[in-house]
């Protein structure tokens, strides 16, 4: 049996819905080998790479595909004995329940006593035993029409449909796949999952939007970026919102229906994109509107109807001055080898400050920029760099796909967008070694968590390896917060700034990254400062209250003033 073959169906399931990428399967199963007693469903979730409510829609999709396999190998309607449900065996991942019940394929066909009685069945093959006088041929087509019978209430009639089936037998002999810490519906062919419901396809309807939707979602857009809103939430059954200055402001629209709110969601959206939103349930593009702007946009369906989400980005990349940037990070865009990571929260702005490096970098260097995104948020121009940018998942599969392609595409400068799994993080690394210089960003929210994050993506056994690849590649870290202006004016950037010098590379090596912290602390001199250093700086300037800095630092006590 080929590996593709012996991947369990909610990991293929998973890949089929699009709610993990191939990668992301991988790293999985990677980690699932090295703890076989643990599910993969488990795993799933500890790495965050599914929710509660995907695995639910997981659940819904698996039980279909493994009643309509068994239906089509003659089992529709029999007991299975020593076998978990499907909606049981995702059920158990969820809750990390071990649930060892037989339970039958169909529950409303048998009577609950056939569940103990399903040993009769194997006792009364006297029925079966008519092929067995079958000594000339002629008798071995007794089974086809013995197989016709098979709706009907006689218990006979499942041992005689199950010779005719050898290829079910997997299905139901569940032991196997239970020893190994697997899930036992894996045995279900993979064309089952391709072919049935077109790959668990939700076939939601969607209505026809009109003109007039396009350009009411236009009016409402038009009015979020004089507003200098960050998000425009469009929601079935309540008013639109706009997050201003992180903060979420009703607007003076009345509530919209859910059939009002789909046009509008809709109207953003081309065919093609329809199809896919009713295929899956959600939806990620980038929405230009000519004398507007660009909006990072998410389409998805809940209990209501359908929202969407659109995150504003200017026409243009930002400069160093219009995002308040200090000085000390231009020269971060000056290496020509290694990695400089830009971390933080959601919502902090590593975007808007990754958008001014590379242009930094293309206003300043005479080199080919090659940049990685899903979707693509500030479209670069070509100054003085030629740039190149990819829609991971559009113009090309996956992150780690584009990054395999991009060291035979001679970049100088590689943007990632995030740094979403254990593989992309390797191609980084190794980019970064190979005379590359990587601009990424990565969810966490300091510089010692980001290089423990970096370090922990890997399998123990190649942890010390990574260790000494990351000291030797990693140039700087630059974390940040936004912190809302004491004038109300709007939020500013508060930021951590590790530089990788011998002495941090040295711990990073030796496993000291808790130590991390106090190089940072003293480093000054070198140009480092930790997140408290800066917002004592906001205070001191009175930009920022005591208050808000109490807010966003770690350590509490290094914020200055009563």
């Amino acid at each position: 049996m080929s590996e593709k073959q012996t991947v369990p169906l909610i990991g293929r399931i998973a890949v089929q819905l699009k709610m993990i990428t191939m990668e992301q399967l991988r790293e999985a199963t990677t980690r699932q080998g090295l703890d076989p007693d643990k599910r993969l469903g488990d795993i799933f979730l500890e790495l965050g790479f599914l929710s509660e409510t995907q695995m639910q829609k997981i659940q819904q999709v698996q039980r279909d595909l493994v009643i309509k396999h068994r239906a089509k190998q003659g089992l529709s309607g029999r007991t299975v004995p020593a076998r978990e449900a499907p909606s049981a065996v995702v059920e158990r991942v969820r809750s990390g329940v071990t649930d060892k019940r037989a339970e039958r394929a169909v529950p409303p066909e048998p009577p609950s006593p056939a569940a103990t009685t399903s040993p009769a069945p194997a006792a009364s093959p006297a029925p079966a035993a008519s092929p067995a006088p079958a000594a000339s041929p002629a008798p071995a087509a007794s089974p086809a029409p013995a197989a016709s019978p098979a709706p009907a209430p006689s218990p006979v009639a499942p041992p005689q449909a199950a010779p005719a089936t050898p290829a079910a037998e997997p299905v139901v002999s569940a032991p196997p796949a239970q020893a190994a810490g697997q899930d036992p519906a894996a045995s279900v062919p993979e064309a089952a999952l391709d072919k049935d419901d077109d790959g668990g396809s939700l076939e939601l309807p969607l209505v026809a939007p009109s003109e007039a939707d396009l350009q009411r979602l236009h009016t409402l857009l038009q009015e979020a970026v004089v507003a200098g809103a960050s998000d425009i939430h469009v929601h079935a059954g309540a008013t639109p919102k706009l997050r201003v200055n992180g903060e979420l402001q009703e607007t003076r629209a009345t509530p919209l229906a859910a059939e009002e709110a789909e046009s509008l969601v809709l109207s953003a959206l081309t065919p093609e994109q329809r199809a896919d939103l009713s295929r899956h349930g959600e939806l990620d593009l980038c929405y230009d509107v000519a004398g507007i702007g660009r909006f990072r946009t998410n389409v998805y369906r809940q209990q209501r109807g359908f929202d969407a989400v659109f995150r504003s980005i200017p026409a243009h990349p930002p400069s160093f001055e219009d995002l308040r940037l200090p000085n000390v990070l231009a020269k971060h865009t000056n290496y020509h080898q290694g990695m400089v990571l830009v971390t933080g929260p959601a919502g902090c702005g590593k975007s808007s400050t990754m958008a001014a490096l590379v242009n930094l970098v293309n206003e300043e260097r005479e080199e080919h920029i090659l940049t990685i995104e899903d979707p693509i948020e500030y479209v670069h121009k070509s100054k003085r760099c030629l740039v190149n940018q990819r829609h991971a998942g559009r113009h090309t599969a996956s992150f780690a796909r584009a990054l395999r392609g991009a060291l035979r595409e001679d970049p100088d400068i590689i943007v990632i967008g995030e740094l979403r799994d254990l593989e992309t993080i390797s191609l980084a690394m190794t980019a970064a070694e190979t005379g590359h210089f990587v601009l990424a960003t990565l969810h966490t929210n300091n510089a010692v968590r980001t290089i423990n994050r970096m370090i922990g993506a890997f399998p123990s056994n190649q942890q010390d390896q990574v260790r000494t690849m990351l000291s030797e590649s990693l140039r700087a870290v630059i974390s940040q917060r936004l912190v809302v202006a004491k004038d109300g004016s709007g939020r500013v950037p508060a930021f951590e700034l590790l530089v990788v010098n011998k002495a941090i590379s040295n711990l990073v090596r030796e496993q000291k990254t808790v130590q991390i912290r106090s190089a940072i602390q003293t480093g000054g001199a070198r140009g480092m400062f930790l997140l408290e250093q800066s917002l004592n700086e906001l205070v001191q300037s009175g930009t920022i209250t005591r208050e808000e800095a109490l807010r966003h630092a770690e350590e509490k006590k290094l914020i200055q003033g009563s």
